[in-house]
């Protein structure tokens, strides 16, 4: 009797903690930004070089608050990894990014990639 009931209260411990953290599947950007938040440190932002406005701009990449976020998160990661300048991409799109100034370099499409070798970086990381 005695185990079952403190069974019942490790368990109701842990739906309290599982609650305490939010729901399972929190985006990363949203999970950083916690944890950013609790730490005490700014959130890490992303600035875009004139040559990657107009690199974005002409080869049509939409710069949305979400692939924002991504990219700062990229930068967060790639310094933890001490990176100094990543290639940032996924299927469609890539990022050359200075990791020390947060400022993306350049942005390629997909038809790009293929027919660019990527030089100076020191990382990559997938969107």
């Amino acid at each position: 009797m005695i185990q079952r009931v403190s069974g019942l209260e490790r368990r109701d411990a842990q739906q309290a903690r599982v609650q305490q953290r939010g729901p399972a599947g929190g985006g990363f950007g949203e999970l950083l930004q916690q944890e950013l938040a609790r730490s005490g440190q700014p959130p890490q932002s992303v600035a875009f070089s004139k040559h990657a406005i107009s690199r974005a701009q002409e080869r049509g990449i939409e710069v949305t608050p979400d692939l924002m976020d991504q990219l700062a998160g990229s930068v967060v990661r790639a310094q933890a990894k001490g990176a100094t300048n990543i290639l940032a991409m996924d299927s469609e799109k890539a990022f050359i990014i200075n990791v020390p100034n947060a400022k993306v370099i350049t942005a390629i499409t997909q038809e790009e990639m293929r027919e660019n070798i990527f030089t100076n970086i020191d990382g990559a990381v997938f969107l």
